[in-house]
């Protein structure tokens, strides 16, 4: 149907991203029909500011992959330049975002807290299942069929040797999946304790004080989900970051002609739709374009 209507799935997936971000939030906050309102008009402002801002830097990276992709062997301090760059970018998005979200931590009410906890504990339940399963040889079964989905969304199918080498360098990786959820879960406890004391001194306080220790404390947030805040465990970021971009280079390096070849192309077409939406084009969940700034 995707190809009859003559438009790729990124281009719908923007399309409808502000009302999936909205519910993102309203499943996690339990938004009252205030806050409604008010978040909607910011998540269309941001995806605005997104798409005339970030989606053309996205398209210059996208052509600079292109090229990249199509060389036999890459380093890996050039996977770790690409994973600096995407850390770049989601911070500006995340700069961007700092005031709408600085607002809607303001008015959060004690039981919208309860509510993100309750949530969070759920996700660490999902999560556990998904990457620490008792069962070490489920586990890396589970491992090695999230990260080989990956490359084939890239590359396309890999072979028998390449599987086999991806499995050998997954099961060498530091990945420790119990330590990931531990440190998760005290971030989480960060997390609360910090949304608890903004919003409760934010009530009755000063508007333009309290927005600014709201914001203050989004950029505090926004730092811990990605730098953790303890020196160990950053160590461990470091050294993990750089055995993934290791495995990234082993993996492109041991890639085929014709699959290099299949990576540019999908890069191409991912550039084409972003150029096309950072130009105003979207398309919404019924297959119609539309004009993401044309009504406002």
């Amino acid at each position: 149907m995707l190809l009859l209507v003559g438009c790729s799935v990124l281009r719908i997936g923007y399309g409808q991203a502000p009302t999936f971000a909205y519910w993102w939030i309203d499943g996690y906050v339990d938004l009252n029909d205030e806050q409604t309102p008010q978040l909607r008009d910011a998540i269309d402002r941001w995806f605005d500011w997104h798409r005339r801002v970030e989606m053309p830097r996205y398209a210059v990276l996208l052509a600079r992959a292109q090229r990249e992709v199509m060389e036999p062997t890459l380093s890996t301090e050039q996977l770790c330049a690409w994973r600096d760059e995407a850390q770049r970018r989601l911070d500006a998005a995340l700069d961007e975002a700092t005031p709408a979200f600085a607002a809607l931590v303001l008015s959060l009410t004690p039981e919208q807290i309860r509510h993100i906890e309750r949530k969070l504990a759920k996700d660490g339940g999902e999560l556990k299942q998904d990457f620490a399963q008792s069962d070490k040889a489920e586990r890396a079964q589970a491992s090695f069929k999230r990260t080989l989905e990956r490359y084939e969304s890239l590359y396309g199918k890999l072979d028998d040797g390449q599987r086999a080498k991806l499995a050998q360098l997954l099961a060498a990786s530091p990945f420790d999946a119990e330590r990931w959820l531990a440190e998760r879960e005290r971030r989480n406890r960060d997390l609360l304790t910090l949304l608890t004391t903004v919003s409760t001194a934010g009530k009755g306080a000063d508007s333009a004080a309290a927005q600014a220790q709201a914001r203050a404390a989004v950029r505090v947030i926004a730092e811990r989900a990605v730098r953790s805040p303890r020196p160990d465990y950053r160590t461990y970021q470091q050294r993990l970051t750089q055995e993934n971009c290791a495995l990234a280079a082993a993996m492109h390096n041991a890639t085929t002609p014709a699959q290099r070849l299949y990576a540019r192309n999908k890069l191409k077409g991912w550039e084409d739709d972003v150029r096309l939406i950072a130009a105003g084009s979207s398309v919404n969940g019924n297959g119609a374009s539309i004009n993401n700034g044309s009504s406002r």
